[in-house]
């Protein structure tokens, strides 16, 4: 029984770990992509944008 209790936290951890990338897959694309997309393309222009280098005294 002892082999039981040392694969038991492996196995549960790959389960959790194929599950999580199943449903990272999942969500990809889909209907909102294009305003995903919006979003994260005007976030990273405001970001660029609105840095400006700090003066030297």
């Amino acid at each position: 029984m002892d082999y039981v209790s040392a694969l038991l936290p492996p196995v549960v951890m790959a389960v959790g770990f194929i599950a999580l990338v199943r449903t990272i897959v999942k969500s990809q694309g889909g209907a909102n992509k294009a305003k995903e997309d919006a979003a994260v393309d005007a976030a990273l222009a405001r970001a660029e944008g609105g840095s400006r280098p700090a003066r030297e005294r």
